[in-house]
């Protein structure tokens, strides 16, 4: 259900951007009631903590030459002392920054709509879904004396925000949950192993969770008998998660628009050129499909987008928040997040992945003569001024004459030129994941819910 507090507070929000308006060409008022708690056991301790929640209101406001934001968490105060406090606060900042990017007044088109997605969250009490914990945890202990340590987390949490322009009353009530078991296994070396589940309704990853036990401890057993790699160049197939990472780094920070704005990103001149195989298609968009990274509307105000970013290799678009994209002549594409309310407002991505191909996975394995198949992202890091990245996957696992062995590498390291690594694309499968329960930084701050996926991929790369 939408926030009653929000509902509360929906007059005096309109009061308080049409007063503004008076002083201001634009002006928005994006307000914000998270809430999420976190459910955590493992061997010595079994707790329920406070999660992720804010309550709080920024505004977006244009003089007619660039766009100023002020946030603040108290609005009991008059529209009168609110304006004044807003006022005098942007007049003491005018002038004083010299990079502020000056832009049109963006487009303010009337939309008047509700948006919920209902999840089934009150339904479980906390001893209920600690409980739950408690019982995956137990089971994975039981498998083997060789288990160190079993930590499972279940992190439900839910949005809701209200968005007031002149012209636009938009708010959105959704819900989402992140489950994990992680396993910390010895057998000669230590090493840790996960697997997890999420979801908008509890009940579904409450029974998928315990039903993956045997396959985590199973990789954890073969995790612990892993190898170095050799290093060199391979023919490699990645997962959905690789796959994920890959288009997160590759083409993922490198068209946040923000950065064309500042030419922080090669991709700026390589719009309208192949930049990968033909085969190759990318999107991104919190409208391109169901993770945790998907909204209705950004904090921008603009609808979820669903934007097509590589079309058959050719490069045809970045994703924009309303200042970069008022900045550069473009529609904005409805990826302006906010860390929180007391942060600013960037192109961030959404759920960024690779579209399906036509090729089957057996078939894609069994065209390799020596390589290895990639599984699960554990980080990644790319320079969009140079279109350099680094993926790192958890594992590999040997391909030898177009059979997968029993040979576990780990961890593994892809490393190169993004154009080099996108145009030795030569096959895509045809079945299709998207991952939705990690987070992502702009730069070394400035989080936000990301997913990323994809088919699985078969690329020449440099591993070590």
């Amino acid at each position: 259900m939408f926030s009653s507090y929000l509902n509360g507070i929906r007059g005096k929000a309109k009061e308080l951007v049409n007063e503004l308006s008076k002083s201001f060409k634009y002006v928005s008022l994006l307000a914000t009631d998270n809430t999420g708690v976190a459910y955590m056991a493992d061997r010595r301790n079994s707790v329920v903590r406070e999660g992720a929640g804010e309550c709080g209101f920024v505004l977006k406001l244009h003089n007619g030459k660039a766009f100023y934001e002020y946030s603040f968490s108290d609005i009991s105060k008059s529209v009168k002392e609110l304006c004044e406090q807003v006022l005098t606060k942007i007049q003491s900042t005018q002038g004083q920054n010299e990079a502020q990017i000056e832009c049109d007044i963006p487009s303010d088109e009337p939309l008047v709509k509700s948006f919920i997605r209902e999840s089934d969250f009150d339904k479980f009490s906390d001893s209920e879904i600690l409980q739950f914990c408690k019982d995956v945890r137990d089971s994975l202990l039981a498998m083997d004396e060789k288990m160190l340590n079993v930590t499972v987390i279940v992190q439900p949490y839910t949005v809701s925000k209200l968005f007031i322009s002149k012209n636009r009353e938009l708010d959105q009530h959704y819900g989402w949950a992140n489950a994990f078991a992680v396993v910390t296994y010895r057998d000669g070396k230590i090493v840790r192993a996960r697997e997890g589940s999420n979801g908008y309704i509890l009940a579904d990853i409450m029974k998928e969770l315990p039903t993956k036990t045997e396959k985590l401890y199973k990789k954890a057993v073969n995790l612990s008998k892993a190898k170095p790699i050799e290093p060199g160049f391979y023919d490699v197939i990645t997962d959905s998660s690789i796959t994920g990472l890959i288009a997160h780094e590759a083409f993922g920070h490198g068209v946040e628009m923000d950065q064309f704005v500042k030419d922080r990103a090669l991709a700026k001149e390589y719009v309208g050129k192949y930049v990968a195989s033909p085969i190759t298609n990318m999107h991104d968009g919190a409208g391109a499909t169901l993770s945790a990274a998907s909204y209705f509307f950004d904090d921008d105000g603009v609808l979820a987008h669903d934007t097509l970013i590589i079309k058959d290799g050719v490069l045809v678009a970045g994703i924009s928040d309303l200042v970069s994209a008022t900045r550069l002549g473009t529609n904005p594409t409805g990826n302006g997040r906010r860390e929180s309310y007391k942060r600013k407002a960037y192109a961030r991505m959404t759920n960024t992945f690779f579209a399906p191909g036509k090729d089957k996975l057996e078939d894609m394995i069994a065209s390799v003569k020596h390589g290895y198949m990639l599984f699960e992202t554990n980080n990644g890091m790319e320079d969009p001024k140079n279109w350099q990245i680094q993926c790192t996957a958890e594992y590999g696992i040997e391909i030898i004459d177009g059979k997968l062995t029993d040979n576990y590498v780990s961890p593994v390291v892809m490393s190169g030129y993004v154009p080099d690594l996108l145009k030795s694309i030569s096959m895509i499968s045809n079945d299709f994941e998207v991952i939705g329960s990690g987070s992502c930084g702009k730069g070394y701050k400035e989080w936000v819910r990301v997913a990323d996926g994809g088919p699985a991929l078969k690329v020449k790369v440099k591993l070590a």
